[in-house]
């Protein structure tokens, strides 16, 4: 029995997630179609305007639905923290009993299906990167045709929208091989370096307490913050470029694409940042405590630094960002593009 009961997770996430829109098993298949056919189309344009390529044998992209989701990403997560919290147990140096285990499994496999419940009616997209697996891009057939239902776009521009930035993620790992392993230890690195110590914990309650309001905030401090040590923020601060850089690079690779391709690429842009925008209090609310307004922020910072290195030494010049970790934009460096610039180009 693990810390985490990853099957548990599974099947809470699979009863809370919400239904996706109704539609008959004619249209159920001809959607799908429609998607792999779209994320089949998304390779080329994307090679062309991001100037690497994903390799020619890439397996196509997974259509899904948000129980196969739910059930892929419980897997990666599992992969991904299992070993960061054997190396925290390991580091306190007292292992839990049986019982204590079983119990606490279940609470943990709980919390993490309520939150890929969540999750699971929300994302569109995604290339998993399955520490310790198969990589595979994934598609999320409901979520797509509620999301252009919603915005009341074009459903086939929106398809090709969504496979133009989920095929960029794709071509940012399949071209650099280094980046996965890269992500994936300094993930791990993080989930144990931010595990607190059982002295710290009221000194951590406190704190939180007292700075509570701040997550409530527009634009507030991410909860994780509120605790970790200058050295740890940090730490949390160059992943976070990294993924500034990950989501920003694929919204301007898509953008880029649309015109030639996606011809209400315009309006598709503009209704979708409203969307972001205009969620209900509750919704936000709960996407500050998940992290997930600052992955907003992440979109629109990652998207001005690649522009910002664009406009000073073009995309080759930008895709020496590509070479190392050595080479990956600094937490600064994400808001001044110039100063990356001189430091790798110099």
């Amino acid at each position: 029995m693990g810390y985490v009961d990853w099957e548990f997770a599974k099947s809470t996430g699979r009863t809370l997630v919400p239904a996706g829109p109704v539609v008959s098993p004619a249209q159920a298949r001809a959607e799908v179609e429609a998607i792999r056919a779209a994320a089949r189309a998304a390779r080329q344009p994307v090679a062309e305007t991001a100037r690497m390529h994903t390799p020619a044998d890439a397996p196509d992209a997974l259509v899904v639905d948000r129980a196969t989701w739910i059930t892929v990403n419980a897997d990666s997560m599992s992969a991904l923290l299992d070993p960061a919290v054997d190396a925290i147990v390991g580091k306190r140096g007292v292992t839990p009993g049986a019982t204590a285990q079983a119990i606490g499994g279940k609470v943990t496999g709980a919390e993490a299906g309520a939150l890929l419940a969540f999750m699971a009616s929300k994302v569109l997209g995604q290339y998993d990167i399955a520490p310790g697996g198969t990589p595979a891009l994934l598609l999320v057939a409901p979520n797509l045709v509620a999301t252009a239902r919603e915005l009341g776009v074009d459903a086939a521009d929106f398809r090709a929208w969504v496979c133009m930035h989920e095929e960029t993620h794709r071509v940012q790992f399949t071209a650099n091989p280094w980046l996965r392993d890269h992500l994936v230890t300094q993930a791990r690195r993080l989930a144990v370096d931010l595990a607190p110590d059982s002295e710290r914990i009221q000194e951590i309650v406190s704190r939180v307490t007292e700075r509570l309001p701040e997550v409530f905030s527009e634009g507030g401090t991410g909860i994780t913050e509120l605790f970790a040590t200058p050295e740890q923020r940090e730490q949390l601060a160059r992943v976070t470029a990294v993924m500034s850089l990950l989501e920003g690079h694929a919204d301007v690779v898509m953008d880029d694409v649309g015109p030639a391709h996606i011809p209400t690429v315009a309006d598709i842009r503009s209704r979708f940042t409203d969307r972001r925008r205009g969620s209900g209090a509750p919704d936000r609310l709960l996407r500050r405590l998940l992290g997930l307004e600052a992955k907003m922020r992440q979109y629109r910072d990652g998207a001005a630094f690649v522009r910002g290195v664009q406009e000073q030494v073009g995309v080759d010049g930008f895709n020496a960002v590509w070479t190392s970790p050595e080479t990956l934009p600094l937490p600064q460096e994400i808001a001044d593009p110039a100063a990356w610039v001189r430091r790798v180009h110099a």
